[in-house]
């Protein structure tokens, strides 16, 4: 069985909250998880449209949920979905944004979500990354898919997977690194299965998965 919640825009005021905690709560009892497993899906919730607040004034973004039954237990996902802006003003603010205070901005799993939101405004229509985003041990290039995997067969999609950086982190580092330990303090990496960030010229979409076993 496959569930979606409605639609919820959510407004860089955080207008639209009441209305993503509702959508999330209705969608925990149509799926009648556990009160464990919904505090968690709408702790996720709640820290996914907290980070729309910070990313730039004027954001607006789509925030959903769904839930597909699997072998193992029901895959949870949590989305958020914005385009990129049709304001010149909104996209320089940005653009300034990805480009200062580029090491805090990333820090932690919301200012890493955040930021990547942020350098959709610096991708080309081809895909293409800024030269400083390509060095090998930069956190965004060490999460980066092999290939260009994409849902919707889209020319230039990029996707970036929390799994693959952790998975890279620790094969890079033999005993835990200041980065292991921030994405252990983070509520989206620690209760989460994956986040996934595509990216494309015109949109930029966040996943946050989670398996609710059997």
């Amino acid at each position: 069985m496959t569930l979606t919640s409605d639609i919820v825009h959510i407004n860089s005021d955080l207008k639209g909250k009441e209305e993503a905690i509702a959508a999330a709560d209705f969608f925990n009892k149509r799926n009648g998880f556990s009160e464990k497993d919904s505090l968690h899906i709408m702790l996720i919730t709640e820290e996914l449209i907290c980070l729309v607040h910070d990313i730039m004034k004027g954001f607006i973004g789509n925030l959903w949920l769904e839930s597909k039954d699997t072998s193992e237990g029901v895959l949870c996902k949590v989305l958020l979905s914005a385009q990129r802006p049709e304001s010149a003003e909104q996209e320089e603010q940005l653009l300034s944004l990805a480009t200062s205070r580029r090491n805090e901005n990333s820090m932690g799993m919301i200012g890493k979500i955040r930021e990547a939101i942020r350098l959709n405004m610096k991708l080309t229509a081809g895909g293409e990354l800024p030269s400083e985003y390509k060095a090998a041990d930069n956190w965004y290039n060490m999460g980066l898919s092999d290939k260009q995997l994409s849902t919707n067969d889209k020319v230039g999609e990029i996707l970036w997977s929390l799994e693959k950086y952790r998975s890279k982190l620790s094969e890079m580092r033999s005993e835990k690194s200041d980065e292991l330990d921030e994405l252990e303090r983070s509520i989206i990496a620690r209760l989460s299965d994956d986040v996934k960030i595509w990216l494309t010229y015109d949109t930029s979409e966040v996943v946050i998965e989670k398996l609710i076993r059997n």
